[in-house]
Formats: C-alpha cells, sequence, structure tokens
C-alpha cells in the first residue's frame, strides 16, 4: 500500500525553499511588472491576489476535510483558473491528491501529481509530486514508470532520502535485494537528525539481514 505522507515535514522543506529563493522570484517579478503597473500597483495587485488565492484555497481544504470532494473541485478550477503561477494552486493539487488516495480512486490522483510536475511552482513543489507519484505507480504495479518518474527530476535538494527511500522499495519490488539494501542505507545516512521516519529504515534494512550499529544509525 502507498505510506502516509508526512506533510508538515515536505511542507517545511517547500517554506524553506521560498525563503533561500524567494527575494529572487520577487525581484524578477517585479522587473517584469514594473513597467506596467508601477511598484506600488505591483504590490497592491500581488496581496489582492494572493488573498483570493488563499481564500479559494482554505475553502477548498474545508470541503476536502469533510469529504466533499465534488465541491471542492470548483474551488480547485478555479485557482487553475485564475492563480496557476501561485504556490496555493500547486498546494491544493498535492491536498487533493491525497484525499483522492484516501478515497480508493488512485488514478485521480495520478493526474493531479502530474499536474503539479507539469506545472508546479516553485519548484520544490513538483519535486515532492514525483516522489508521490513514484509511490503511487510502484503500488499500482508499475515500478519501471516509478523509477522513470525519479530518474526524470534534476534537482531534489531535501528530498534526497526520500528518493533513496522509493527506489529502494522499487528494487525490493522487483526482487533486486541487494539494489534495494544499498538504496535503503543511502536513505538512512541522508536522513537528518529528527526528520522522517528513522525507524522504518532501519525496520527494512533489518528485515532484509543488515547488520546497523547500536542506535540504528547507518552512519
Amino acid at each position: 500500500m502507498v505510506e502516509v505522507y508526512d506533510a508538515h515535514e515536505q511542507g517545511e522543506i517547500v517554506k524553506k525553499w521560498l525563503a533561500e529563493n524567494g527575494s529572487a522570484i520577487v525581484m524578477g517579478l517585479v522587473i517584469a511588472f514594473g513597467g506596467l503597473f508601477g511598484f506600488k500597483q505591483w504590490q497592491n495587485w500581488q496581496v489582492t491576489n494572493r488573498q483570493q488565492a488563499s481564500v479559494e484555497f482554505e475553502v477548498m481544504g474545508e470541503l476536502l476535510s469533510t469529504g466533499q470532494l465534488d465541491a471542492a473541485m470548483s474551488n480547485f478550477q478555479n485557482l487553475k483558473e485564475d492563480y496557476a503561477k501561485s504556490p496555493y494552486t500547486s498546494m491544493a493539487a498535492l491536498q487533493f491528491a491525497r484525499a483522492r488516495m484516501e478515497s480508493n480512486q488512485p488514478d485521480l490522483a495520478v493526474s493531479l501529481y502530474e499536474y503539479v510536475i507539469e506545472n508546479g511552482y516553485p519548484k520544490a513543489m513538483t519535486v515532492v509530486a514525483r516522489e508521490r507519484l513514484a509511490r503511487v505507480l510502484l503500488d499500482q504495479g508499475d515500478p519501471e514508470r516509478a523509477m522513470s518518474l525519479l530518474d526524470g527530476a534534476d534537482e531534489i535538494n531535501g528530498f534526497e532520502s526520500r528518493y533513496a527511500e522509493v527506489r529502494g522499495d522499487i528494487h525490493f519490488y522487483q526482487g533486486r535485494l541487494t539494489e534495494a539494501q544499498t538504496a535503503y542505507q543511502e536513505a538512512l545516512d541522508l536522513l537528518e537528525e529528527g526528520a522522517g521516519d528513522r525507524q522504518k529504515l532501519v525496520m527494512k534494512l533489518e528485515s532484509m539481514g543488515a547488520e546497523l550499529p547500536a542506535g540504528g544509525s547507518g552512519s
């Protein structure tokens, strides 16, 4: 079965990415739109746009939390049509995909993850979507496509451990146990202290006969 994702952890990684790259993004937009609106007008437009996207996102989240997926689709469509380059739209797609998985609708989840991979903003969102979609594809019995999806990521800063773990799961599914153990060990070594589920990786390695140092550390 597809594993439960640590949404808080991945959200923190996305926020870190925004903190490191946000100023460059803002300056690029100022240059692009400055000649049309002027800096003050552009600021006002940006705030209003962000607020409206936030409202759509919040309403959609409330509907999803109560199982009203059909009703939530209207808000998601509004985000796609009116705020395509807003981070709220990418976050909404990831949230909607999770709801589809929980409702046993994996095919609909796949299309949402594909949307983020193709249109996600900021780039960190596409990294999240690739990892989650790879897990879904593996669960559907398509390890080759899952691995190809992971290989297609050109930058996975902050997600190295998660990608290594999924590679291990794919190798394990294919019966390539040596490669699986190597990937799990890599995932454990790359896992930052206090982040992710270290014990889960330890259990996977131990089930394959790996000998780990006391305390379950791979380093």
